[in-house]
């Protein structure tokens, strides 16, 4: 794949909309860091174990305020949790806990929480981050708190992943659960949910065969094009279509756009690097067929356990790439030759079968491009600010991760010996 050139890896200057132009028409600069971290984030809770549990959780996904270029929005996940050692047991750390959107300001080169906007039902009740009922979105993860005590299901739980802020200041979000894509107005209630299963808010649906995602790896991303009329949701890994098996070989993402008015939809393939990744943690739209993805492995900088390897931003294209929809929207999606898509396993399978996949090139490395050595497992948010500045985010976890034995440990960086926080990385880059 041919690299794309960085115009500039240090103190990354953006022209920002909004802001009172010059006598010569054009806007005035500012300069943001390499990178910002989270001003001291207060402690959720303290596990009998001693390790304590950070209001952070922010970053799985970002979006810049159009109107204040210092302020950023960064949304949690489904809160604190750890794989169990029963299968397909999942441990959650605050059962009660409501994934929320932090607004955070810029000051001083650290990032400043103003206030939060807690997700809520469209009864204003709040939501949980507890896995749904079946036929609902249910994962087939059984939840249990830290006693071992079994945890009910919930519909109004969501595993928020991917976001993009309207015009309006209302918030589009998608889930790894369902898949969901919910909106949420200004203060966090919903407005719509929509699944494969119709069971949400509005009784829209997006196509079922997404409900074949793999567990904790649903629709990780999410973006909306620059004219506010589509959405469009990245799956993080392959789909288990129609099996565990086949989702674990297959180098085949799934990209689904929908048009907000319409309810239209299309699907496309994209091709991951290689199977033992993660997969993508984000996209975000540079113009109506033109967006950027990050993909990544779950490996730490400088660990000599779980080193990283990939952790890269890719510009993909899907102007020339095969809509592979069903019209019958089969529960395993359109068949070639009998075989899903994701039995078509990679670039060869997809065109024996007519499909073009989105085209796809490297912009940016983060393991070897950046000014400041990228530490942390998860970049999970994409922002592109105006001057082509890339804004990236870390998954902190809320400073922990799994002990390996049905609980928590703190999540100590290997590069750093710190505790992971919030970070946003500012890099300006050429399209």
């Amino acid at each position: 794949m041919k690299k794309l050139l960085l115009i500039s890896l240090i103190s990354a200057t953006a022209v920002i909309s909004g802001c009172k132009k010059n006598n010569d028409n054009t806007l005035p600069a500012l300069a943001y860091p390499n990178v910002a971290d989270a001003a001291d984030p207060a402690v959720l809770t303290t596990l009998p174990s001693g390790v304590k549990v950070y209001n952070g959780g922010f970053g799985s996904a970002i979006a810049a305020d159009p109107n204040d270029p210092n302020v950023f929005y960064l949304m949690t996940d489904r809160g604190p949790n750890v794989a169990g050692q029963i299968t397909n047991s999942i441990i959650i750390g605050i059962p009660n806990f409501t994934p929320e959107i932090g607004k955070f300001r810029l000051t001083n080169g650290k990032l400043v929480l103003e206030s939060t906007i807690q997700f809520k039902n469209a009864d204003g009740g709040l939501l949980n981050g507890l896995p749904n009922p079946i036929g609902q979105g249910n994962t087939g993860e059984i939840p249990y708190d830290l006693n071992g005590n079994l945890l009910a299901t919930s519909a109004d739980g969501v595993d928020s992943e991917g976001m993009v802020r309207m015009a309006d200041g209302s918030f589009w979000v998608s889930d790894e659960y369902g898949p969901h894509i919910i909106h949420f107005d200004a203060t966090g209630k919903t407005i719509e949910r929509i699944n494969p299963f119709g069971t949400g808010t509005g009784g829209r649906k997006i196509p079922l065969v997404f409900a074949t995602r793999k567990p904790n790896r649903g629709m990780e991303g999410l973006a909306i094009t620059p004219d506010g009329k589509t959405l469009v949701g990245m799956m993080q890994s392959p789909m288990l279509n129609p099996t565990k098996a086949d989702g674990a070989t297959s180098l085949v993402l799934r990209i689904l756009t929908f048009d907000i008015a319409s309810g239209a939809t299309k699907q496309y393939a994209y091709l991951m690097d290689n199977v033992t990744l993660t997969g993508v943690s984000e996209i975000v739209a540079v113009n109506a067929t033109t967006f950027l993805t990050v993909e990544r492995d779950a490996g730490f900088a400088g660990s000599t356990t779980a080193p990283a390897a990939f952790k890269k931003i890719f510009k993909i294209d899907i102007s020339n790439a095969t809509d592979i929809s069903d019209p019958a929207n089969g529960a395993n999606g359109k068949l070639y030759g009998g075989k899903t898509v994701e039995q078509l396993t990679n670039l060869t399978g997809l065109q024996a079968a007519g499909i073009t996949p989105v085209t796809k090139t490297q912009v940016l490395d983060l393991l070897k491009d950046l000014p400041t050595p990228y530490p942390h497992d998860k970049c999970e948010g994409l922002a592109l600010l105006p001057g082509n500045i890339l804004a990236i985010s870390n998954d902190d976890d809320f400073g922990v991760l799994d002990n390996g034995a049905n609980g928590f440990a703190a999540k100590i960086l290997p590069a750093t010996g710190l505790v992971d926080h919030n970070s946003i990385y500012f890099v300006k880059i050429k399209l």
